[in-house]
């Protein structure tokens, strides 16, 4: 069993370390300048600057082995590293939600046409996409549930419905909708739903409003769209009728690896930043790192994200072997465990800060309230665990007495 990183993970994430260093933790204040000046949802140009060294360094698109030749293990620590800046670095190097799983999607089910219309351009950051599943007046957590409608008509699919939480609306780069409906209501559960694009520019799609996550408005944003009987030709089906709660599944497999380890990257920055805190800061005749409290604090914090990042890297580890499904536990298993250890990390770091945690003076106000919202993004925990226990009740056991 070797723990120690491939040759590729050593080199990309030694060249993803010094792009942080040296211009990605320089630019954060240039960007929350420009959104404070500008709007929450303009695009800061220091993003452009960004995304044009990573280039220069071979920093883009790692997340797809068919374009970067790193594996799922080999991308995962790249993941982490850029979780210690988790707004800016995954965009700034191509590797940003929702377009990676887009990307992995249209890249897998995609045909040529579609591939030449929206992934090149995505894989070259022209534009950005969504993916639009979550629905408010259903439990959208269960796909079966979904009530948008993909009805044919002629060489048109009609699409009516509503959704919402759909990341990266707000920014008007965000040029094509990954839509998921119903196209076959009488179908068994699993065959009833078909994934279709459409255009941002469509008639009969609204924006009917931008939702907040605990008061943060993100650059992207998160969105509620209304499809009115919006028109899209029938080449938009992504693969065929049907098949739309598999390419699902398909999509999300490699994508809770990157959430995970991004979330583990936050929880390190967190614990960097209570480190220094500790170290610096003086109470009762002596630093808080003195503090037996805080101690305790720093020495759990390194134990949970130690034993997360292994579980992560086992799960990606499966997958490069073995393909998804035969990690779908696993994959569960991590959308559990890494937004909880860093939610706890995070609120251990904030207890050190005190007043200063809870301000915008740290990032640790905003870390904490995204890896809450990890815990209900691609499905709740509720649902992960539900999965896994599955999954146990039907190992076999090679002793039960």
């Amino acid at each position: 069993m070797d723990f120690a990183l491939s040759p590729a993970a050593q080199d990309a994430t030694g060249r993803m370390w010094a792009f942080m260093r040296e211009e990605v933790f320089p630019a954060e204040p240039q960007w929350a300048d420009w959104l404070r000046e500008h709007g929450e949802h303009a695009y800061p140009p220091v993003m452009e600057r960004l995304k044009s060294s990573a280039r220069a360094r071979g920093l883009w698109n790692l997340f797809l082995p068919a374009a970067s030749g790193l594996t799922n293990v080999d991308y995962a620590a790249v993941a982490e590293v850029s979780g210690w800046s988790p707004v800016i670095a995954p965009e700034a190097i191509n590797c940003q939600a929702p377009d990676t799983g887009n990307m992995e999607l249209l890249h897998m089910f995609g045909t040529e046409e579609q591939k030449e219309r929206w992934l090149e351009p995505l894989l070259a950051g022209e534009i950005r996409s969504a993916f639009a599943m979550t629905e408010p007046d259903v439990a959208s957590s269960d796909a079966t549930n979904i009530q948008t409608s993909i009805t044919r008509d002629g060489d048109e699919y009609v699409v009516t419905g509503r959704k919402w939480w759909i990341t990266g609306v707000a920014d008007e780069r965000c040029q094509i909708y990954i839509v998921m409906g119903s196209s076959a209501p009488g179908a068994e559960p699993y065959r009833r739903q078909s994934m279709i694009l459409v255009p941002r520019d469509t008639p009969g799609v609204t924006i009917a409003r931008h939702l907040p996550i605990f008061g943060y408005q993100d650059q992207h944003g998160h969105s509620e769209l209304v499809f009115d009987h919006a028109r899209v030709p029938a080449a938009n089906l992504i693969a065929g009728e049907g098949d739309g709660f598999a390419i699902a599944q398909a999509r999300l497999g490699p994508g809770r690896i990157h959430h995970a380890m991004r979330a583990i990257g936050m929880a390190e920055r967190a614990l960097a930043l209570m480190v220094e805190r500790a170290k610096s800061r003086t109470a009762f005749g002596t630093t808080l790192a003195d503090q037996g409290v805080v101690r305790e604090l720093i020495a759990q914090s390194r134990i949970e994200i130690d034993q997360v990042r292994l579980y992560v890297y086992k799960t990606a580890w499966l997958i490069d072997q073995a393909g998804t499904k035969a990690a779908q536990s696993e994959i569960a298993g991590i959308k559990v465990a890494a937004p909880a250890v860093a939610t706890r990390v995070i609120d251990r770091a904030i207890e050190v800060f005190g007043g200063a945690g809870v301000s915008n003076d740290t990032p640790l106000a905003y870390f904490y309230a995204w890896a809450r919202v990890l815990r209900i993004v691609d499905g709740p925990d509720a649902v992960h665990r539900r999965s896994i226990a599955r999954h146990e009740l039907r190992r076999e056991r090679p002793f039960a007495g």
